[in-house]
């Protein structure tokens, strides 16, 4: 070996001791700060990678949009939203045109359900509703563990289940599901209406405190409203369904024994609570007319509200924990027939639509 080399290999050797005693004496804190580093620039990335995946998404939602639903019939779309997919039904009724825009119907099935459930019509009858009236019916589907989608609950405030356990961003996705609606219909902006069953009712008031700017009124059946925080931009028109013997949201307040886990549900807010609450929200009269009387049912008008909108509460005598009109395959009580609900629902919608637009004429 010659002399060269001996003092390449000393270099070599000194070099390396040198870095054994400054690892020996560097403090842990210098390490932990190295590895949170890592651990931001892995969140920085994974954050890049979420963000990325969601504006190719929504170019994909856009390109499909610019083709534009031509057609009547039914349809399946799914966007990403908080870095979740989420599905929608659509069924575009029979008498569509696309060069006349159409009512909108938001449709929230009830806890522990799917669009696939709300969408059937032997059960709720809102695809016949919206041929004979000529309405764009959605069906959104709620947030799910499993990838079918299936057993899905709405982040209603406070109620229910994984969805509020999970703060589902809810609100987020019912802007984005209706922004890619109006892309691919001709949707009439001034008549997007919400209506849900059980915690799907719960939701509907939840886009009535939330998406005033959005929603024109909501129809709730069975779902009394449990929203936790409720300043609305503007007046929104309230109907609320229920029966007298609704043996899981209790009409009186509470929920009913038939829960098996109450903590996946609430002390729900009473019929009688929700409705004042909206009675003084929209600051309307508070001596309600009486628009129907009938053995089995009745319904009640607060009128002359601010901004032209009303609040109406229908009772019906039985008919439990349902949706009035409909039917039920299986349960101990089947849905009252005395009234239904897509017809006193679709009445009030366009009242209030027709009610709002003369009050927003008059000089």
């Amino acid at each position: 070996m010659n002399t060269l080399s001996m003092l390449k290999g000393s270099f070599a050797i000194s070099i390396a001791a040198l870095c054994a005693v400054c690892c020996l004496l560097s403090p842990p804190l210098a390490i932990a700060q190295d590895e949170q580093a890592d651990g931001s620039l892995r969140d920085r990335i994974k954050q890049r990678v979420v963000e990325r995946r969601e504006g190719q998404q929504d170019n994909e939602i856009d390109s499909a949009g610019a083709l534009k639903i031509q057609k009547p019939g039914d349809y399946t779309r799914s966007l990403q939203h908080d870095g979740l997919a989420r599905s929608y039904r659509i069924h575009v009724p029979k008498q569509y045109q696309a060069s006349k825009s159409a009512p909108l119907v938001l449709a929230f099935h009830g806890g522990g359900g799917d669009m696939d459930y709300m969408a059937k019509d032997e059960y709720y009858g809102l695809i016949s509703k919206s041929d004979a009236e000529g309405f764009v019916v959605v069906f959104p589907n709620g947030y799910s563990k499993f990838k079918s989608g299936k057993f899905a609950t709405w982040n209603a405030g406070a109620c229910c289940a994984s969805a509020r356990d999970n703060n589902i961003d809810e609100v987020g996705f019912v802007r984005k599901m209706i922004a890619s609606l109006t892309r691919e219909l001709n949707i009439n902006r001034q008549m997007i209406f919400a209506t849900g069953m059980s915690n799907g009712g719960m939701m509907s008031y939840r886009l009535a405190c939330e998406m005033s700017d959005t929603i024109t009124a909501i129809a709730a059946v069975a779902g009394t409203d449990n929203t936790i925080d409720c300043q609305p931009r503007k007046p929104v028109s309230i109907l609320h369904i229920h029966a007298t013997n609704d043996d899981r949201v209790l009409f009186n307040g509470g929920a009913g024994k038939k829960f098996r886990d109450e903590s996946k549900v609430t002390d729900f807010i009473s019929v009688p609570d929700s409705v004042k609450k909206w009675v003084t929200q929209n600051h309307c009269q508070s001596t309600p007319l009486q628009t129907l009387e009938k053995p089995g049912a009745y319904c009640e008008k607060y009128a002359q509200c601010k901004g032209g909108v009303a609040v109406q509460l229908c009772v019906t005598d039985t008919g439990g924990h349902s949706w009035p009109g409909g039917t039920k395959p299986r349960g101990s009580e089947s849905p009252s027939q005395v009234i239904s609900a897509n017809d006193v629902m679709w009445d009030f919608f366009t009242s209030s639509h027709a009610t709002n637009t003369l009050t927003h004429q008059t000089p």
